[in-house]
């Protein structure tokens, strides 16, 4: 047994049916597979039950060893490597697939934005997160946990939350509470306006979610823009719809 690595935000999932229950919820719809942070292999074992194409990637160079043991002559499908810094060509090219695993709660927010910015060729991601942050991603304007996270994934994702895991399915326990969310990419997963503009006006009205619009986004609207209702609002009763259409009229002033 490996000792769990604080600097790689390590919990090993001990559960085998959790493991099921999170293997068997990925659709995965193009038959090929990337799980993220496999540990030592818990949840590897039953995604290889599906018979889908799978590969694996791990950061801790100690835990390879270990799965090319338990898995034999799964080794050409082990990428030892960071990855928040691989590119499509390091996985399937430009095939698609989905991304499933137990995250590292420590980087497990970018991996969701690594998501996004793959989304032409990610159509799923199921994975075990911090509650608070799976919590997070699938809340409803109007939640008070609706944000800036909740905004950017639902612009592209229809979200789920699955089930929650409770810290003794793990070894080291966490402090916290787990959840299994699945994201599956929407139809239309390009925005009907600019990206850049929608992902700043979306962070900037955030940044004082208590403030009304007209006062978080000032400068960036006339005067009798911001005396509209519309601008009456604070940013957490906006759906996505509605930070598409602030877009579109900030666009439209240019």
């Amino acid at each position: 047994m490996v000792k769990a690595k604080k600097r790689f935000g390590q919990h090993f999932l001990n559960n085998e049916e959790i493991a099921e229950s999170i293997a068997m919820a990925a659709v995965a719809p193009s038959g090929k597979i990337l799980e993220v942070g496999p540990g030592q292999g818990v949840l590897t074992k039953y995604l290889l039950g599906r018979k889908e194409q799978l590969r694996i990637v791990e950061l801790d160079k100690d835990l390879i060893p270990i799965l090319e043991k338990t898995f034999e002559g799964f080794a050409p499908n082990i990428i030892q490597g960071d990855f928040l810094k691989m590119e499509l060509d390091d996985v399937y090219g430009e095939e698609s697939f989905s991304i499933v695993g137990n995250f590292p709660y420590n980087i497990s927010t970018q991996i969701l934005f690594k998501a996004i910015e793959w989304r032409e060729y990610v159509p799923e991601l199921v994975g075990m997160f911090q509650k608070e942050v799976a919590k997070r991603v699938v809340s409803p304007p109007g939640s008070k946990v609706y944000g800036v996270t909740s905004v950017l994934i639902q612009a592209y994702f229809d979200c789920e939350y699955l089930f929650s895991v409770g810290p003794e399915n793990f070894l080291p326990p966490p402090k916290v509470q787990s959840g299994v969310i699945r994201l599956t990419r929407k139809k239309n997963y390009e925005l009907p306006c600019d990206e850049v503009t929608f992902k700043r006006l979306v962070k900037m009205s955030f940044g004082q979610r208590r403030k009304m619009l007209r006062n978080t986004l000032r400068g960036e609207f006339s005067p009798e823009e911001l005396q509209t209702d519309f601008f009456r609002k604070r940013p957490e009763e906006l759906s996505v719809e509605d930070f598409i259409h602030i877009t579109k009229l900030k666009n439209e002033k240019k």
